[in-house]
């Protein structure tokens, strides 16, 4: 049951609308954008993804060397040590790489669809040992006192996810990891409970648990604790293998409304909800039985890498949620579901 109304001007940011911001590489992907509000306009913080322009029969990408700048690798397309089955990751004589690199750009909009790159506003890069691939997929949570980045860092070492704060965007205090690998999808709650900060966050188990949503708690966003694993993958159902959190939750009157993503064994990414008590966010009170949104136009069916809409930022205007989401990990769009419809769907 898709119930996103999505935008008609779809998809509203491509890869060709924006120059590159490393040199001698080109945008291949924009992704999964964090989104918040400020002065007075609505902004997203993209993902961005990069690679050399390929040459026949290479598989060239970038990473950052031991000295923090940016080195090429390239592999011959025919060399049997060499995996490229998957279009995000590349496996050479048994050690992973990612077939870009990402970091995050600033880009705002006056009315919501037409966004545009400001000026005074740089781009995040990845720094240090463990963002040596690149940082991704940011969720930003507005505070009272500024806003919270958690992002995923992608290195050698694993995914884990790092934190960064600021307040006017152009000053930031970088945190360094607060989930260690392997762990990403972190939504941060924009509101305490109980003088607790609350977080989602998915770690990951292939030998024994699985891709799982948990909750955590923090006495001050570094030093987290008490996790609780609140959602798990439902075989047979449109999220068999592995859900995440997407931005953050949202306070209702019935609770706390979070908008996942889920994927099954082929790779289809749809949305859900989940619905958590206000007081005790471990608490589940209603889960989504069908997807509210799914890949079900050309732009999410067919890009870089298919059949995914993939959320991680919104903002609320009352009933009203506007989602910023990346379809086929390759373009962004924008649609909009009402709380009450989502609400009423869960069981």
């Amino acid at each position: 049951m898709d119930i996103a109304k999505r935008f008609s001007q779809n998809p509203i940011l491509r890869p060709a609308d924006l120059k590159s911001g490393i040199k001698g590489m080109e945008i291949v992907c924009l992704l999964n954008p964090g989104v918040f509000r400020y002065d007075g306009k609505i902004w997203l913080l993209l993902r961005v993804a990069e690679r050399p322009k390929q040459i026949e029969g290479k598989i060239s990408f970038p990473v950052y060397n031991n000295i923090g700048e940016i080195e090429i690798l390239s592999f011959d397309k025919n060399d049997p040590d060499l995996d490229a089955s998957d279009p995000r990751v590349i496996n050479y004589k048994k050690k992973d790489y990612l077939t870009t690199l990402s970091y995050l750009r600033p880009v705002c909009s006056d009315d919501g669809i037409h966004f545009y790159e400001p000026e005074g506003y740089a781009p995040i890069f990845g720094k240090g040992e463990l963002e040596t691939f690149g940082i991704e997929d940011c969720r930003v949570a507005s505070m009272d006192d500024g806003f919270c980045l958690s992002f995923t860092e992608v290195s050698e070492f694993g995914v884990g996810v790092g934190l960064i704060r600021t307040k006017d965007w152009k000053n930031f205090k970088r945190e360094g990891m607060i989930f260690p690998p392997h762990n990403k999808d972190c939504a941060i709650f924009e509101e305490k409970i109980d003088e607790k900060y609350f977080a989602l966050h998915r770690p990951s188990s292939p030998e024994l648990g699985g891709n799982y949503i948990w909750l955590s708690e923090s006495p001050d966003l570094l030093h987290w604790g008490n996790h609780k694993c609140i959602a798990v993958v439902r075989p047979g159902m449109w999220d068999s293998v592995r859900v995440g959190a997407g931005g953050a939750p949202i306070r209702t009157e019935k609770g706390w409304l979070e908008i996942y993503h889920g994927a099954n064994e082929n790779n289809r990414y749809c949305l859900g909800a989940l619905l958590l008590d206000l007081n005790k966010p471990s608490k589940v009170l209603a889960r989504s039985i069908d997807p509210i949104m799914e890949p079900t136009q050309p732009y999410e069916q067919t890009g870089f890498f298919g059949n995914v809409v993939f959320t991680n930022g919104h903002y609320v205007d009352g009933d009203n949620i506007t989602i910023y989401y990346g379809a086929s990990d390759e373009v962004i769009c924008g649609a909009t579901l009402s709380i009450t419809k989502i609400l009423s769907t869960l069981s």
